[in-house]
């Protein structure tokens, strides 16, 4: 019971230490990154994008997610860097066709290999895209086929991808998928340089006034001249069809009308009070 003075209660009683943190399954980890869209979670299913960063997401969900950017509720966090369909590259992915143990479900079974090694794509050795065409090797497989220097001290010629046969440059073109965080900081410091370089574009809007405001067409100047014409035409009829309704006028109504330069008389009980002007 306690607080009754048959107990004397101590530290471990009175103060609860901090729940150690469970430990992460990093072999569930590795299966989620490999295995499912990073955006949306779901199995991977092609067509296959992936970013600059290497990660792999199903091109539907970067579609929904370009249409809508809070579609998902972590989308900024994962893709945020992702502005267009131009900003990822679709893979070109070799299926597994081993056959599935009878003690594998088929969900558990690797999607995808290398077509060089047929090492499957899951996680346990790294894997590259190339940049030009998409196409997905083993990074053991892809580097027997490199070309070397033609003479020492002197730049590689560019390779030449073994299953679509398009040129890249190893060093450029080679992106890896689902980098370690030390790899995946150095991508986005790239992509931030490469960024910082590209041309800045000018809106269709911003176009059009810039070619409004350089050529002012040669119509506007005659334009204003013709209604101070009009202008001036238009004041002469009116004074004369004012000149004739005064002239027609009787006496009686007249009298109604004062001009402005009449030195009429006012008195304290007239002044300010309304007249009619002509």
């Amino acid at each position: 019971m306690g607080n009754d003075g048959g107990s004397i209660p101590d530290r471990r009683d009175l103060v609860r230490n901090k729940r150690k943190a469970e430990p992460v399954d990093k072999a569930n980890q590795t299966r989620a990154r490999w295995r499912f869209c990073a955006l949306s979670k779901r199995r991977l299913q092609e067509p296959v994008v992936s970013c600059a960063l290497g990660k792999l997401y199903n091109k539907d969900a970067i579609i929904e997610f370009l249409l809508d950017r809070d579609v998902y509720g972590d989308g900024e966090n994962i893709c945020g860097h992702i502005r267009s369909l131009k900003d990822v590259k679709t893979l070109t992915l070799t299926p597994n066709s081993a056959p599935v143990p009878p003690e594998t479900e088929p969900s558990e079974r690797t999607q995808f290999v290398c077509p060089l090694t047929l090492r499957e794509m899951n996680g346990l050795m790294p894997f590259v895209y190339l940049r030009p065409c998409g196409c997905v090797f083993a990074v053991a497989g892809l580097s027997a086929l490199r070309s070397t220097p033609l003479e020492s001290g002197s730049e590689p010629e560019k390779d030449t991808c073994p299953q679509c046969a398009t040129k890249y440059s190893h060093s450029v073109d080679s992106i890896p998928i689902n980098p370690l965080p030390d790899e995946e900081e150095r991508l986005r410091e790239l992509l931030s340089v490469q960024r910082l370089l590209e041309p800045v574009k000018k809106s269709k809007k911003r176009k059009a006034a810039a070619a409004d405001a350089s050529a002012e067409p040669p119509a506007k100047k005659p334009a204003v001249a013709t209604i101070t014409t009009a202008s001036n035409s238009l004041r002469s009829t009116l004074a004369l069809e004012e000149a004739k309704r005064k002239a027609n006028m009787s006496d009686a109504v007249r009298t109604l009308y004062t001009d402005i330069g009449t030195g009429r008389k006012e008195t304290f009980m007239t002044r300010g009070t309304f007249t009619r002007y002509a």
